[in-house]
């Protein structure tokens, strides 16, 4: 499992994370709670930008902003230099709020809407990631009607099989993301003849929480392999290639890959396939979400009900769960927890921890050995900084949780707590 990197155990024994001591925000704020620590952040893009800067100095990051699309995190991801991929008209306003430059903005999307492309190509987006051949159609029409021209990336299917869970591969076969692979070169063609369209080169995505550096390897291969095509048998150039995001980090007990060895590796394939071909170095972008986000946050909740079956389970009921984390519901995700009040308590009893949710299948964690919590105990949930707060939702009518960042000792609400009356102003009677 893995903490932010600011966390220690404090005097008192509670969990300090950013100088803040957990249980006095979850206090202060309530629960449940997102706290993010602002180093971490910052620490995992300066890592991704020095071992760029080092292995493959044309190069840029493009943060995920699916991971977690909040102004005040975006906003310190841009000021380290990053740029965002954004697939909807939420996240592209939100990365424009931030800050973020829009030439380092990449409008993403397996079905965007006309209004979405218009949005984007007003708001001077860098590139345009044309997920389909009707997309494209769709992309050369809306340029004629504004006379605005597209960069375009196309993204492609590389038919590659990441070792992940099924839910979140991308990179398959049979798969809604991406134009197939025997399309490539009707797709290219087609954006060449297209006079407001600039083909600029190829994108591809192969999948989330990977752990092997194989399937990116093989993707690069892949892409570069097209580049060849494209080049040869079109005389079009691909000046830029996009591997997406992916990369894994560890929620339990997985070994998390280093992200200068990862930069380092996909560099080194990229630099040896160009060579391979005969093909100049492309921009080498890479788009990593998780990887970035991910350890940076932690959820808090407050102990409630415990249920004691004898001889089969233990349930710590907690105040969120599938509305916050939906995670572990959805596809079996897995997480580790600490009792925020009693960092330095030894003894250790298994439990199951429960959501407050009307679904049996709303389990935060099944079967961990955690000190023997009492009502009104803080449990920090670890690792939530991914995917926590942007796949949140309202079941049984619940707010969702406010987003507290944290930094030398002060706390900051980035995201206030939704209320019963927000969530009640847009009902029609």
């Amino acid at each position: 499992m893995s903490l932010p990197i600011t966390a220690k155990i404090n005097k008192i024994g509670h969990l300090e994370i950013g100088g803040c001591d957990t249980v006095s925000l979850a206090a202060e704020y309530g629960t449940p709670l997102y706290v993010v620590d602002e180093a971490t952040i910052r620490s995992k893009v300066k890592a991704y930008t020095s071992a760029l800067k080092t292995h493959y100095p044309n190069s840029q990051i493009i943060f995920a902003s699916k991971a977690l699309s909040v102004v005040g995190v975006l906003k310190v991801i841009a000021e380290e230099g990053a740029g965002f991929d954004v697939s909807s008209a939420g996240e592209l306003l939100t990365a424009i709020k931030a800050g973020a430059e829009p030439e380092k903005i990449y409008f993403h999307g397996n079905n965007k809407s006309r209004d979405e492309v218009q949005r984007a190509l007003d708001s001077g987006v860098g590139r345009i990631v044309v997920d389909s051949m009707d997309e494209l159609e769709m992309l050369d029409e809306v340029t004629k009607e504004t006379g605005i021209k597209a960069k375009i990336l196309l993204r492609i299917n590389p038919g590659i099989e990441a070792h992940t869970h099924a839910y979140i591969k991308t990179g398959q076969t049979d798969s809604k993301f991406g134009i197939q692979k025997n399309r490539v070169m009707e797709a290219v063609m087609m954006a060449v003849k297209m006079r407001n369209i600039e083909f600029l080169g190829l994108h591809a995505h192969i999948g989330s929480q990977i752990l092997k550096f194989e399937g990116f390897l093989a993707e690069i291969d892949t892409l570069m392999c097209l580049a060849k095509e494209i080049s040869r048998d079109l005389n079009a150039s691909v000046g830029e290639i996009n591997i997406g995001g992916g990369l894994g980090i560890s929620y339990t007990k997985e070994k998390e890959p280093d992200i200068g060895r990862f930069v380092k590796s996909v560099s080194a394939r990229l630099k040896k396939s160009a060579k391979k071909l005969g093909l100049a170095g492309p921009k080498l972008l890479i788009e990593p979400g998780r990887s970035i986000a991910g350890q940076a946050g932690i959820t808090l909740y407050s102990a409630g009900n415990i249920k004691d079956i004898p001889k089969i389970r233990k349930y710590v009921s907690v105040d969120g769960g599938m509305g916050d984390n939906i995670r572990p519901a959805l596809y079996g995700a897995k997480y580790s927890a600490v009792v925020a009040n009693r960092m330095k308590d030894t003894t250790k009893e298994k439990i199951t921890i429960a959501g407050r949710y009307c679904e049996s299948g709303d389990i935060l964690i099944k079967d961990i050995r955690l000190p023997k919590i009492s009502r009104g105990d803080v449990i920090a949930v670890l690792c939530t900084g991914a995917y926590g707060y942007t796949m949140a939702n309202n079941y049984n009518k619940v707010p969702r949780p406010a987003v507290i960042m944290v930094s030398e000792g002060r706390a900051n609400v980035i995201l206030r707590r939704e209320t019963i009356e927000d969530m009640l102003k847009n009902d029609v009677i």
